[in-house]
């Protein structure tokens, strides 16, 4: 009973470890911050993904899941991959925006929050729990990946040369855009219905591919942004084929529905000219 009781422990030890790597991270943004301490902050959000990702996966291994420990990974979202990016990309980038970078920052924290806060209410509607193929808007953590990303291939391509100024806007931007994603309705895949099959290994290939191209053409350091950007890529273009074949099919039904109404207003008037029509026993005889 008392291991049972230990079990229960163990993804939740994750989760605070994950909180311990967002801390961190904020622990290096404060203050004075370099390009070093951006970077080892950085890499300290890139470990906080690691334990948030194993966490829910110890959970089901021990058959230990729990409506604490959703609450728990919710709160250690909100620090490790909300906060904390926030602020490591103000201080890498957006400082010198003055109020409108930290109301950009602010707005991808506060995005993050909203985004798990709509996650908690689904998932609790859901009876399957959160569990799905697809998420609704883009997870916080993968936003923050993104982000992370870039800064971790930035210092390692530029030896640790500090951002240039022609370059903070298009972060803001991507910032903006980031943050709108994570409240959207975007649908973007969970795979956790992948299974070994021809396609999915097509992708794969297609993926080692790009990555061997990324990596010798360029540096290897922009490997990681190429795969994140690849995931943002692909929820926009399933969610704008899915809102293609909606639209689609509304027309196709707004005509059936149009040719319907045709078909039978001509049969109205038919029975209108030949006396059939209803109030008519048939054609009169004088």
């Amino acid at each position: 009973m008392k291991l049972r009781k230990l079990m229960f422990v163990l993804p939740n030890l994750f989760t605070v470890t994950s909180i311990f790597c967002g801390f961190y991270a904020i622990t290096l943004c404060a203050g004075e911050a370099g390009p070093v301490q951006l970077y080892q902050a950085a890499l300290a959000i890139f470990f906080a993904m690691f334990f948030d990702g194993f966490d829910g996966r110890v959970a089901r291994l021990t058959k230990t899941q729990s409506d604490f420990g959703v609450q728990l990974d919710s709160l250690a979202d909100v620090v490790s991959f909300g906060a904390a990016p926030a602020l490591l990309v103000y201080k890498w980038a957006l400082a010198p925006l003055g109020f409108a970078g930290l109301f950009i920052s602010f707005a991808f924290a506060a995005c993050g929050a909203l985004r798990l806060a709509r996650f908690n209410v689904l998932a609790a509607r859901n009876p399957h729990g959160g569990g799905g193929r697809f998420f609704v808007g883009l997870p916080i953590p993968l936003a923050a990946g993104m982000l992370v990303s870039v800064i971790i291939s930035h210092h390692v391509a530029s030896r640790g040369e500090p951002l240039h100024e022609s370059a903070v806007v298009p972060v803001a931007v991507a910032v903006v855009g980031l943050a709108l994603l994570m409240v959207s309705t975007v649908r973007y895949r969970t795979f956790k219905d992948t299974r070994p099959s021809r396609k999915s290994a097509g992708v794969f290939t297609l993926m080692v591919v790009g990555g061997v191209a990324i990596a010798t053409q360029y540096h290897p350091a922009w490997l990681l942004v190429a795969c994140c950007g690849a995931y943002l890529a692909l929820g926009l273009v399933e969610s704008a084929v899915q809102v293609r074949t909606h639209l689609a099919a509304r027309k196709v039904t707004a005509g059936s529905t149009a040719v319907a109404a045709v078909i039978d207003d001509e049969d109205d008037d038919e029975e209108a000219e030949d006396g059939t029509g209803p109030g008519n026993d048939g054609p009169a005889f004088l």
